[in-house]
């Protein structure tokens, strides 16, 4: 009697998986299908990667190292140059989740008492990018794909609204002053493979229509916002997911479309650039080796950078 009921609720517990992998394929609507696909990603996703694999960082420079490249200047302020430079480091994964960023070794590295470093590390930590433990130290945040989504959710609807405000201010000449020379040098990037000036002039394009919109304000808020986007954003290109190309011919037609004041068509254009949240849970879903090197950062425990000697 026993062994029956035993089987009963294996088979009823079968049935209940079958059902489940099953609801994931008949799901229309692709935020709940991504979440569905995040539940249940961690035991299936070992079995689902596949080349693209990023560079190895085993033999990866210290933080005080990676400081040392950095250039500061003494006219300026040394909090804003800090929080410039580790965001890059940050951004750029060159410092990883979870590593602990010690007041002490970037004040020695800069040659600069720890007041401004302590500074930069509590802006950092109101952008989500450090963790501030108190007595501990600062430690870099895991990536989180909810706060992309909804990163990218806010940056849409702000930036549509930009675009088409943009299209209805000045004239079509002060305009073209402004956006055609980042267009130009944008392009160039792109054909010498400058990934970092491709990104500047690409944050620069993008600051601009709130600038032309009247707005300039707005592009600081979503700025605060965009930590995680920005990271897997240098991920998605280390795993050969780029959309260069595209971007610069993307980027033309919202331009065109502001300088000629058609703000209907600017909406669109910007729209089909960002991309929709399907179209961009579909990528992230779609590319499971990206999501297990996320993993793989996420999953390493706080650690502090061995230092070079």
């Amino acid at each position: 009697m026993f062994c029956r009921f035993l089987q009963a609720c294996i088979l009823r517990h079968v049935v209940c998986i079958c059902n489940f992998i099953v609801h994931i394929y008949l799901v229309k609507h692709q935020y709940l299908r991504y979440k569905l696909y995040k539940f249940c990603r961690q035991g299936i996703l070992v079995a689902l990667q596949k080349g693209n694999k990023p560079p190895e960082t085993a033999h990866r420079t210290s933080i005080s190292g990676l400081l040392g490249k950095s250039t500061f200047d003494s006219d300026l302020s040394l909090s804003n140059q800090i929080v410039t430079e580790l965001s890059r480091l940050i951004e750029t994964i060159e410092i990883q989740p979870g590593e602990l960023i010690s007041e002490n070794e970037v004040a020695l590295a800069l040659g600069i008492s720890k007041t401004p470093v302590r500074e930069a590390l509590i802006r950092l930590e109101e952008i989500n990018f450090v963790k501030i433990v108190p007595r501990v130290g600062s430690y870099v945040t895991k990536i989180n794909i909810d706060n992309y989504i909804e990163a990218c959710f806010v940056r849409l609807v702000l930036e549509s609204g930009a675009v088409k405000a943009a299209a209805k201010r000045s004239t079509a000449s002060a305009k073209e002053k402004l956006f055609k020379p980042l267009l130009v040098e944008q392009q160039k990037a792109h054909e010498n493979q400058d990934h970092a000036a491709f990104y500047t002039l690409d944050q620069n394009l993008h600051r601009m229509f709130f600038e032309v919109a009247g707005v300039p304000g707005v592009w600081k808020t979503i700025k605060r916002s965009q930590t995680d986007v920005n990271r897997i954003r240098h991920l998605k290109r280390m795993f050969g997911i780029s959309r260069a190309a595209q971007i610069v011919q993307e980027h033309q037609l919202i331009v065109d479309a502001i300088c000629t004041g058609n703000a209907t068509a600017a909406e669109e254009a910007l729209v089909a650039h960002i991309g929709s949240l399907d179209r961009e849970i579909d990528t992230l879903a779609s590319h499971t080796d990206l999501m297990a090197y996320i993993d793989t950062l996420n999953a390493a425990q706080p650690r502090r950078r061995e230092r070079q000697t």
